[in-house]
């Protein structure tokens, strides 16, 4: 473990010259890193092709073989992604509140970087760079665990962007990878306190659940998604037809992917068969409950176990109800915290829908697919928070930060 507490040393070092950079000069960095990032584009092709090469002889699931691929868009979108980070406004130093006390004293709170940032993840390349560029801009050293079945793709962009930094007389260890896949060394990575200030896991449920019952550096939780999309007795239902064919089959591998469709009675059999056509032409599989079973051919039971699964594929669940009040306990019951849907012209309906449902992203006639940082102008995103401390939702640049207090006397003491 001598190598890993070194990568340790070496980050808390890099925190404390990160924090004092200017805006101008991390904007300037980004900039760099991005042009970097497509100049060496066909090599980190070429490497993310032995990745996926190991994947299919491994057997790997379509569905994480698309989250690993990259392509020329998909590499062109995280230079992207840098820039846009570079664009926005520096967090840092910001004063969020002041006030002065009876006494005379001043107190200011103020936005500072959380130190030293560790992300372990899954299988998604382009964490990678979206990582590096949030924890950089936010004034953060960012040690990466990602997956061994991305390992060769994660080592070159972690390479192209410890270059680019060199290249601008900033410390390269800004950014660092684990390499090695001994679960051992990803253990003791969760329990590096006194070098790793925060922890975000980045994955299925397995790998966060891990994260979160084995670290003893504190933990940002990001969840899985099970996102719902509630279509009511009062939606428009061409509406509704193309929003759940776009959030269930744009991208089945990512988290904000509609995986449980919920039904009102009343709708159902002028909605199902219009939608079951648009679905088939995606080989969409429905596992439906007794009431969709009655009026829909093709159709597989529901189990319990369907409702609340994250199927990362191409089959959706679908559960009928009689009102937006059952709706929501549904949804309450099996979602994750993540994103979910109302697909309604009844502004009631759609106003009780907000306020009921207990996830991060609450929607009204839009699909989750919107849940992410550069859809909301985040810049890249850091991932999707389902917890309730610090972070909801996407986490972009100020969900990087933490705050102090400053305090200005004048000669003041406490009697």
């Amino acid at each position: 473990m001598t190598e890993l507490k070194q990568m340790g040393e070496r980050a808390l070092a890099a925190k404390y010259i990160l924090a004092a950079l200017s805006r101008e000069k991390k904007d300037q960095a980004l900039y760099a890193a991005a042009k970097a990032l497509q100049e060496n584009c066909q090599e980190i092709l070429k490497e993310n092709e032995k990745d996926l090469e190991e994947g299919r002889k491994n057997g790997m699931h379509p569905g994480m073989l698309d989250r690993l691929a990259l392509n020329e868009k998909r590499i062109d979108a995280m230079a992207e992604g840098l820039c846009q980070i570079a664009q926005l406004e520096d967090p840092i130093g910001e004063i969020m509140e002041t006030f002065t006390r009876p006494n005379g004293l001043v107190i200011s709170k103020r936005r500072v970087p959380m130190g030293v940032v560790g992300i372990i993840y899954e299988s998604r390349p382009n964490v990678t760079a979206d990582a590096f560029g949030l924890c950089f801009k936010t004034g953060n050293a960012v040690i990466l665990k990602g997956g061994k079945d991305a390992l060769h793709s994660n080592a070159v962009i972690e390479k192209v962007l410890r270059e680019a930094l060199a290249s601008e007389g900033i410390t390269p260890d800004a950014i660092s990878l684990i390499k090695d896949t001994d679960r051992s060394v990803t253990n003791a990575f969760m329990r590096m306190n006194g070098y790793v200030d925060v922890l975000i896991p980045r994955g299925g449920a397995g790998l966060i659940r891990a994260v979160v019952e084995n670290a003893t550096v504190p933990v940002i939780e990001t969840g899985t998604g099970n996102c719902h999309i509630f279509v009511d007795e009062d939606a428009d239902l061409t509406k509704a037809v193309n929003i759940i064919m776009n959030a269930k089959t744009q991208r089945i591998s990512v988290c904000n992917a509609c995986e449980s469709l919920v039904v009102h009675d009343k709708i159902k059999e002028k909605l199902m068969p219009a939608l079951a056509e648009a679905l088939r032409t995606k080989n969409v599989e429905i596992r439906a409950d007794e009431r969709i079973m009655s009026i829909l051919d093709g159709c597989i039971p529901a189990t319990e176990e369907d409702f609340g699964k994250e199927y990362l594929d191409y089959i959706l669940s679908v559960k009928t109800v009689d009102s937006v009040k059952e709706a929501i306990a549904h949804i309450n019951k099996y979602n994750t915290g993540h994103s979910d849907a109302i697909i309604t012209e009844n502004e009631a309906h759609a106003q009780e829908f907000l306020n009921g449902v207990d996830s991060a992203c609450v929607y009204v006639n839009a699909s989750t697919r919107f849940t992410d940082g550069f859809e909301f102008g985040f810049g890249a995103e850091i991932g999707i928070s389902t917890q309730k401390l610090h972070a909801r939702g996407p986490m972009g640049l100020k969900e990087l930060t933490t705050y102090k207090y400053t305090i200005r006397g004048n000669g003041q003491i406490r009697g």
